[in-house]
């Protein structure tokens, strides 16, 4: 799980600096929005990965439920969702060094 939160985190910051590129170099639109639109689904994905991760905790300390194939489930269905992500990132990534290569040193 931390590893996961981590990883969001990097994600946050690259998009700082693909931002900060797209704003002194690229300057497009589309690309501008496309950050934007991934910002804001790192941001949900994060909290819904430290939400899950406190609830596992608590019921770790205070539960009584048991882990079966319910629990199994969820989980399964939260790394989906992060892995999900992360292959839309690495593709808008892919894209923006596409656009990058268009540039050439004077």
């Amino acid at each position: 799980m931390n590893f996961w939160i981590h990883t969001l985190e990097y994600v946050n910051s690259e998009l700082n600096h693909l931002s900060d590129i797209e704003k002194q170099l690229i300057k497009l639109t589309s690309v501008s929005v496309s950050i934007q639109a991934i910002r804001r689904k790192n941001v949900l994905n994060m909290a819904s990965l430290c939400k899950y991760e406190q609830e596992l905790k608590t019921e770790y300390e205070y539960g009584k439920v048991k882990y079966d194939n319910l629990r199994l489930k969820a989980h399964e269905q939260k790394r989906e969702n992060y892995l999900k992500f992360i292959n839309e990132y690495n593709s808008f990534k892919e894209q923006c060094y596409v656009l990058l290569k268009k540039y050439q040193r004077k």
